[in-house]
This record gives structure tokens, sequence and C-alpha cells, in this order.
């Protein structure tokens, strides 16, 4: 399997799995660099995965569709482009050959999901969305604090080399604010270091891992007493998991 994360809008992701003659798209917000990628390779589209309803996330799915029968798989709660097949936490869907695992991770949106699957190439394989980026988790358009945590616990919880596909490069504004909160995190700092690397070289920063977002991410160690003692230095009314959350996810918003 190959695994390719195609470029799009400003810092959009739109992550391409293909065995060589068929591919699997997941949240296509534009139609021509995916079809562009799948004439160049001569590959056939079969599925588009959706994992929630904005607007840069859907924005080619009728096209692709029309254009390659493929079918689409989505979330059962929001707004997605029909015909569609609508899925629930606990649904599974088979593409390429291998079985995804539906979660239902909301906070981000309220019927936000995300497709899991064991065992690609040896190694578990997540398409998240915009639940969890790279040093950082999406903003809470229509979920709560509470919701957002619990959905990250449940991806936290996935083995720590599950390779994590996030939809958007906002890796490098990510870790900027992740210092603000853990300056002396020293995974962080290099990690900070080999993702700005990456960069300059015109490269990806992902897929990431569990594991490494376990080390640097402030939004999976809202629970660590350095992160509750910056959280409550931010807003002193934070004193159990939930308040502690909202004041990072509010210092994250207006972070400069």
């Amino acid at each position: 399997m190959h695994l390719t994360p195609i470029p799009a809008f400003n810092d959009n992701y739109l992550w391409l799995l293909q065995d060589g003659r068929r591919a699997l798209i997941v949240d296509p917000g534009d139609a021509q660099p995916v079809l562009e990628v799948l004439k160049a390779r001569q590959l056939q589209l079969e599925s588009i995965l959706v994992t929630h309803h904005h607007l840069d996330h859907i924005g080619g799915v009728d096209t692709l569709r029309d254009a390659t029968g493929a079918k689409v798989f989505g979330p059962a709660r929001e707004r997605i482009p029909e015909p569609l097949t609508r899925l629930r936490d606990g649904d599974t869907v088979r593409a390429l050959g291998l079985d995804f695992q539906v979660l239902d991770v909301p906070g981000h949106t309220a019927g936000h999901i995300a497709f899991y699957t064991p065992d690609v190439d040896g190694r578990p394989l997540l398409f998240c969305g915009d639940t969890l980026f790279s040093g950082g988790c999406g903003r809470l358009f229509e979920g709560t604090p509470a919701q957002m945590l619990a959905s990250l616990d449940r991806l936290a919880a996935l083995p720590g080399n599950t390779r994590v596909c996030c939809t958007h490069e906002y890796t490098m504004s990510n870790l900027l604010f992740a210092l603000a909160v853990e300056p002396d995190n020293s995974e962080l700092i290099g990690y900070h270091a080999r993702c700005a690397a990456l960069r300059d070289s015109g490269e990806p920063t992902l897929p990431t891992s569990i594991a490494q977002e376990l080390l640097i991410n402030p939004f999976l160690r809202t629970r660590q007493p350095v992160v509750v003692a910056a959280a409550h230095r931010f807003d002193p009314a934070a004193h159990d998991d939930n308040t502690v959350f909202a004041a990072i996810r509010q210092w994250k918003n207006q972070f400069k």
C-alpha cells in the first residue's frame, strides 16, 4: 500500500491510499488535484471516506463520485452530499481489502468520525480529520471541551505505532504554542527542530504517530502536572480534567 498526502488549498492534505491499481481518498475538499494524481498514476478510485461536513473536506465529493463511480462513506449525523453510506460508531467499512473501524469523535463538529484500521503493511493507520493534529487539536465549533477531551482520549488509547493522518499542515504553529505550554519538554524541542527541517525542505510533517503525540501534544497531555500548572496560570478557575482542557484550548484560540 502507498500512502500519499495530496496538498490542497493553503494547508489541507487529501489522503490517498492505493495499491498500485485501486485507490481511496479521504476528505477530498477539492476534486482537481485528486483527479490529476489518479490520471498520472493510472489508479481507479473505489472509495471516498469523509470525516465531517466542512466544505474543505467535502467540496470535491460530488465531482469525484460522478467521475469515478466511487462509493462514498461518511458520518451519519452530518450534512454530506448524497448518495453515501452513513456510518456510526462501531461500523466497519471495507475498502482496498482493508477493514476500517468507525470511531465517533465529536468536538470539532457534532458528528465527526474517524477511520482506523489495525494493519496496513504492518502498522495501524488512522484518518482523524480535524480532531487531532500534530501538536494540536481541532477548534470546538460544535462540541464541548468534555466531548473533545473524550474523543482525544479515545485516539490516544490506540497503539503507539499508529500512523496518524491529520488533514492540515498546522504542525509548526501548533508546536510554537506547545512550546509556550511546555518550554522545557526536551522531546518537544527535538520534534520542533525535526519538523522545521522537513518544512524547510518542502516536505510534509505528516503522518505523525500516537506515540509521538503523547510526548509533545499539549491536548493529549492535559493531565500532566506541568500542563495543568500552565493551564492554571492562564485560567485560575481550571481545576479538573475538563476545565484544564478548556483552558488550554482557549489559550490556543487566542495565541499569537
